[in-house]
């Protein structure tokens, strides 16, 4: 069953309710009728073994994800060999399990739905 958003309100990612930074690109957060949203940046030459796997201190990302891929493009590869690859436009569903990396010369921009809440969180 999903969850109902229970109150109407407003937010906008440049004034994040937090930022986290990681190699090659930042996390943006907002909470917003009772729900955790984030926007990526990942700069080229960004892969998560590479720049996040020290934060999340997992073999590979172990975060769901629902998202939306503003702009860039970004690869990504399941633990069970699966190859997906994204670019704007795209929506993305990615079960726990995989590494990721950008492709070309371009920013990747995502906003996620379900995934970011721990996302690159220090602890």
């Amino acid at each position: 069953m999903a969850t109902v958003t229970q109150f109407a309100e407003r937010k906008n990612f440049t004034q994040a309710d937090e930022t986290r930074p990681f190699a090659k690109g930042r996390l943006d957060v907002v909470n917003v009728g009772g729900h955790t949203i984030g926007r990526a940046v990942f700069e080229p030459g960004w892969k998560w073994s590479e720049c996040v796997k020290p934060i999340a201190k997992t073999e590979s990302c172990q975060a769901a994800h629902l998202g939306y891929v503003i702009s860039g493009r970004m690869t990504v590869v399941t633990d069970d060999g699966k190859t997906l690859d994204f670019g704007p436009g795209d929506a993305m569903s990615l079960p726990p399990g995989h590494d990721a990396w950008i492709v070309g010369n371009e920013p990747c921009v995502v906003v996620d739905f379900v995934g970011f809440e721990n996302y690159a969180k220090r602890t």
